[in-house]
């Protein structure tokens, strides 16, 4: 059993980072690296559980690389990694495959929304992403794992397959059950066109969105162009959910600054939308602009992007592969 503090992350490879992938999850990753073992997991098994482009796939795994990179990850002291590169976390899969429930698996809410009203049509790998994603974590003997909010309920069954395989095999403890991180300040973005919807890269129009690779006349465009309400900055704001699209800036302004969102409306109370949207502005220009750039330089050396990719999958594959073959004798695999 591992005694350091061990993080295991996944990111989905999916191209074009905006704001809510660096909020809702890198800006978060850059904090953790300085308290855990980290390994971070690009999740390209998991990004081809629907349709998708095998070349855009393979691009975007560099891509994401290249913005890991850029926010400020270190891969000397991190493990960045392919997920597909270590073929333990599929062998281990089809061992927790047959060891989870279906009836633990109709209760994920996830898929429900994903697959919509048309499940039959749904591929059975996005019927038991899950198991998977408790696979990459058991592997390397996780103690913590980083969730949001749509991501509890798998941890909870990841949390209970480690159990059942201790219970049912006899090994106490084999499996340690990994504890959320769920950060207390963590900014869900919203779409700049609708705040009632998250910020997508699916959405057609790219004013939705602060992609990390803009240019700071971009995010100025951007912002003065995002959508609001004719009401001034006060404290209805946070009162339920009848001003989404003002919230939402408000919240992006408190994720820049670190300040509570209740803090920040005092501070801009009774002000229009018009004077907050410029000092968002040069916020969003003077945090993301940097990232962008070296992003841009990091993809024209794809070279060293596929070392760090390289490097990272030899150290991930001797953890994974020195505990699967722990995991195999337990199952009587031999």
């Amino acid at each position: 059993m591992t005694q350091n503090k061990r993080i295991l992350s996944g990111i989905q490879p999916t191209g074009n980072l905006h704001l809510g992938n660096y909020f809702g999850a890198i800006n978060n990753f850059v904090l953790l690296q300085k308290e855990y073992e980290c390994f971070f997991m690009l999740a390209n098994m998991h990004a081809i559980t629907v349709k998708h482009e095998p070349q855009i796939l393979e691009d975007n795994i560099l891509e994401t690389t290249a913005a890991l990179v850029a926010s400020g990850i270190d891969p000397k002291n991190n493990t960045i990694f392919v997920q597909s590169s270590v073929s333990a976390h599929a062998e281990l899969a089809w061992i927790f495959n047959c060891i989870a429930r279906i009836g633990w698996l109709n209760r994920m809410t996830q898929f429900k929304e994903k697959a919509g009203s048309n499940k039959e049509k749904a591929s059975v790998g996005l019927f038991t992403y899950p198991i998977l994603m408790a696979a990459d974590i058991l592997l390397y003997r996780a103690t913590h794992v980083p969730v949001g909010e749509d991501q509890k309920q798998h941890l909870e069954l990841c949390r209970d397959i480690a159990i059942k395989f201790n219970n049912d095999f006899k090994v106490n403890d084999f499996f340690v059950t990994p504890e959320p991180i769920i950060p207390e300040n963590i900014s869900r973005v919203m779409s700049l066109r609708d705040g009632t919807k998250k910020m997508s890269k699916s959405e057609e129009s790219d004013l939705s969105r602060i992609n990390l690779t803009d240019d700071a006349d971009l995010i100025l465009k951007k912002i003065q162009k995002g959508k609001t309400d004719s009401e001034a900055i006060s404290e209805s704001i946070l009162k339920g959910n009848t001003r989404p699209e003002a919230r939402n800036l408000i919240s992006i302004f408190s994720a820049l600054t670190g300040k509570k969102m209740q803090d920040v409306i005092s501070n801009w109370n009774g002000k229009a939308f018009s004077e907050f949207k410029k000092e968002l502005s040069m916020l969003l220009v003077e945090k993301i602009c940097p990232i962008g750039k070296e992003i841009i330089k990091l993809k024209s050396d794809p070279v060293f992007l596929k070392k760090i990719l390289k490097d990272g999958s030899k150290k991930a594959q001797k953890v994974a592969n020195t505990n699967l073959i722990e995991i195999k004798k337990i199952v009587g695999l031999v």
